[in-house]
């Protein structure tokens, strides 16, 4: 099969290669799939990179990307044939595993390959995985969110977009979304913010007071950069609000301000997909398909490349400054 795959750690145009590779077969439990799309997630950019000065390769050959849409073609023992020629799409394919969805076929636990419903194209089902159910664990797992003021910090990034859209659909009263630029703006409100702030040109704090009419005003924050904003967010939140936080880039090792965060009694939940139960993906999982075949999701591409463009693509996703999702078309 041909496929993208690397040997050794480092910048995506000198260690990514295309070639053939053999077709893995389905283990017991496992079914195989005919990958259409694959997704590029900044986590796999950062993988190969050796991210943190984590060079050490995990197997001796990779394929990369955790995320990806296509059909099952073949099932390992003790999944129901019936699954043959399932549209699905599929996360964490090299999660403790060597092989992703950047080649022809792939093989995952055979619940990590969800049921895509007929009306969602590849496109969408590669969008879903990392980011949709990271935002589904960040918007609901301290509880409903009906009648709730919720901001999603980053409101036009991978996760924040489906956290706004989430937060909408599961009753939040008042969403807010902050942005670094127009291009943004117009994503979040496209995903549902009722109101938008520019954090580079406005105070976040006093907009948010006059956008809820008090101070503080927000139940929940959803949060991409836990240490830059974490000052902001400890000022806005009521007491027993929460922190559902992703990701913190800017200040991996973030000072905490304890005793504001007590007398709050605010929780900080931190949400890595990787590490979630197995109920919380289950539970993240039905609820993305079930929304997936309401129609009641939308979804942002930045730019869909071809696999001889690997290095492009990845290039893209760590370039930063793009809006929406890099996909790579695979057949």
């Amino acid at each position: 099969m041909k496929a993208a795959f690397y040997e050794i750690k480092g910048l995506a145009r000198e260690v990514l290669q295309i070639g053939e590779r053999p077709i893995a077969e389905p283990a017991a439990g496992e079914v195989r799939v005919r990958v259409q799309m694959s997704a590029v997630n900044p986590s796999d950019t950062k993988n190969r990179g050796g991210h943190r000065g984590n060079v050490q390769m995990p197997f001796p050959v990779v394929i990369p990307h955790q995320d990806g849409a296509g059909i099952i073609d073949k099932v390992g023992e003790g999944v129901d044939p019936g699954r043959v020629g399932e549209r699905v799409w599929v996360y964490e394919a090299t999660q403790g595993r060597p092989f992703g969805t950047a080649a022809q076929y792939t093989t995952v636990p055979a619940h990590k390959a969800v049921r895509l419903p007929d009306a969602v194209g590849f496109e969408a089902g590669a969008c879903m995985g990392i980011p949709a159910m990271t935002a589904h664990r960040c918007v609901f797992a301290d509880g409903p969110v009906v009648g709730k003021t919720v901001l999603v910090q980053g409101g036009a990034g991978a996760v924040g977009y489906y956290a706004v859209q989430m937060a909408r659909l599961g009753g939040a009263t008042c969403v807010i979304a902050t942005v670094s630029r127009d291009e943004q703006a117009a994503r979040a409100r496209e995903a549902g913010a009722h109101h938008v702030i520019n954090y580079r040109t406005e105070d976040i704090a006093a907009r948010i007071r006059e956008i809820t009419g008090v101070e503080p005003g927000v139940d929940r924050v959803i949060e991409v950069a836990f240490g830059v904003n974490l000052q902001h967010n400890v000022r806005v939140l009521r007491p027993n609000g929460v922190i559902a936080t992703y990701a913190s880039d800017a200040q991996p090792e973030p000072a905490i301000p304890f005793w504001p965060m007590l007398a709050k009694d605010l929780t900080v939940r931190f949400v890595l997909v990787y590490a979630m139960g197995d109920q919380a993906h289950r539970e993240a999982a039905e609820w993305i398909t079930e929304a997936l075949a309401a129609g009641r999701l939308k979804h942002q591409v930045h730019q869909v490349f071809e696999l001889d463009q690997i290095v492009a693509a990845h290039e893209a996703t760590e370039a930063m400054s793009n809006v929406g999702k890099v996909l790579v078309r695979i057949d």
